[in-house]
């Protein structure tokens, strides 16, 4: 093989590999970005907790493949109403009874995890699973759900009892929620007539 041949199959091998190279690195980074889309500022907390992004990746990946196969369910219209009346009723409590009102809104927003087919027995469980869909408001469910337990020890100040109350009611309006339609429908006159309004 003369020298001419030679250069030319370490070019062609070059630029093949430089090409394999580059393509890696954009499925990379449109990965990276799906799951970033996915998960919103999950993706960086995840990603803070395992130190190494590419550990992150894999274990939001990980949630993704088990959430897909949970067979979620919507609700029934008759299941909406009565959630849609247990939520204006925990809402009510509040007023009088804030703790109260805390560990009914964690509770129901529990069960209506659980009817719409998410597990329910470990709340970091139930967290990660709805960091799939719901990652939006997951921060603030975490949040949400701390302070209810603080509260139960009456370590919790009411401001932050109100705050809780107001994460778990965008949590439950998130599952409430029929494919991109908002829940409520009109969320003005709802917020105007919640004693929870900032």
């Amino acid at each position: 093989m003369s020298t001419q041949t030679v250069v030319t199959v370490i070019a062609v091998a070059a630029i093949v590999l430089l090409v394999v190279v580059i393509a890696a690195v954009l499925l990379r980074h449109r990965r990276s970005a799906q799951l970033r889309d996915t998960f919103g500022s999950e993706y960086d907390r995840t990603v803070e907790e395992a130190g190494k992004r590419r550990h992150a990746e894999r274990e939001l990946q990980s949630r993704r493949e088990e959430h897909d196969s949970l067979q979620l369910r919507e609700l029934t219209p008759s299941a909406r109403d009565r959630y849609t009346r247990d939520w204006t009723a925990v809402q009510t409590t509040f007023v009088d009874a804030p703790v109260e009102a805390l560990t009914q809104a964690d509770t129901l927003v529990t069960r209506l995890m659980a009817e719409r087919g998410y597990p329910t027995e470990d709340f970091d469980e139930q967290a990660r699973l709805l960091s799939v869909e719901h990652g939006q408001v997951l921060e603030g469910y975490r949040a949400a759900h701390q302070v209810e337990l603080e509260s139960r020890e009456q370590r919790a100040s009411t401001e932050s009892i109100r705050r809780a109350m107001l994460d778990f009611r965008q949590v439950f309006e998130d599952l409430m929620r029929v494919g991109d339609e908002p829940y409520p429908a009109d969320e003005v006159r709802t917020e105007r007539r919640s004693p929870l309004r900032p």
